[in-house]
């Protein structure tokens, strides 16, 4: 109990320091700097947070799910069926409200995954790393032919400001439908045996009494709620649900259950850091968090490969 009062004070921290942190001085109650506390400190702070630890939890869902621990909704095509869902509803349905956006996104992310699944079941993979690999390649077909239509629409600009993850126009009035993230959040701690008895396979699962595809059509479900919502507010956040589920279980071990909430927490964490990075190091300007996100989990990524190759070897 006590380590996890501990990461709780550290996240109140972390939260605290990012509504302080930025250009305006939201402590002059003279002029209006104190406004951008309830336009955009906080509605950003939040906005962090929820899409933090759905990310985080989306990547623990499909890698149980696989069991496999290199994949996760950037790995394997989700978010660039997601971002065709959403060029497709600025070609077809300009006028188009945010909920719609998500709507469709959420759509195309949950048949993409689907798809991603079944190649899973129909191709034997004789190494784990394998699968991320094929993931990466499924979506670069699919976000090779989402750039083929922004080209054809002259929507390249909308698309790479998608695909460019930021929290810079989070502000009031925006970033509310990231609360839809909370109800997967509860799902998952509703369900979470169910997930990681299906994360032993298949067979150990039917046996002891748990339906294994209502549990994996759940868990998609889950992960492209949360996806299509994220992507569709903040933009693409690459290898979140990556890192932080195997730096929990490399801790803590596999239960799904007593991990959750380090899950979430850990989340948070990354997101806000990067953040801050984002937002001082070239202040007064920022750098998308996309980019810092794509340094730090690009790096882990490659380190995880080279350490699997290196156990294997051996």
């Amino acid at each position: 109990m006590w380590p996890l009062l501990l990461a709780l004070g550290l996240t109140i921290g972390l939260i605290v320091v990012s509504i302080f942190t930025g250009v305006a001085d939201i402590t002059d109650m003279e002029g209006r700097g104190h406004e951008f506390l309830w336009i955009t400190r906080i509605p950003r702070t939040v906005a962090l947070v929820l899409a933090g630890a759905s990310m985080a939890m989306a990547g623990l869902i499909m890698q149980l799910m696989t069991q496999n621990r290199f994949v996760e909704p950037t790995t394997v095509g989700t978010t660039e069926w997601a971002g065709l869902g959403l060029l497709l509803t600025y070609i077809l349905l300009p006028g188009s409200g945010v909920f719609t956006k998500i709507v469709v996104a959420i759509l195309f992310a949950f048949a993409g995954t689907l798809v991603f699944f079944a190649f899973l079941r129909k191709v034997t993979l004789k190494s784990s790393l394998i699968v991320p690999i094929v993931g990466i390649m499924l979506g670069a077909v699919v976000g090779a032919v989402t750039t083929f239509l922004a080209l054809e629409f002259n929507l390249l600009q909308t698309l790479g400001g998608w695909f460019m993850g930021r929290f810079t126009g989070i502000e009031i009035g925006r970033y509310e439908p990231l609360w839809i993230v909370l109800f997967v959040a509860v799902a998952v701690v509703v369900v979470a045996d169910r997930f990681t008895v299906a994360g032993l396979g298949k067979d150990i699962a039917t046996n002891v009494g748990v339906h294994y595809e209502r549990v994996v059509l759940l868990g998609v479900a889950l992960v492209a709620l949360a996806t299509g919502t994220v992507t569709v507010i903040v933009g693409v956040l690459p290898f979140l649900g990556l890192i932080v589920p195997n730096l929990v279980s490399m801790v803590r071990g596999d239960d799904l259950r007593s991990n959750l909430p380090w899950v979430f927490l850990t989340g948070i964490w990354i997101v806000t850091v990067c953040d801050l990075i984002g937002r001082t190091i070239i202040a007064p300007f920022e750098v998308p968090i996309s980019l810092v996100l794509g340094v730090v989990g690009s790096a882990v990524f490659i380190a995880m490969l080279l350490r699997t190759r290196r156990a294997n070897v051996h």
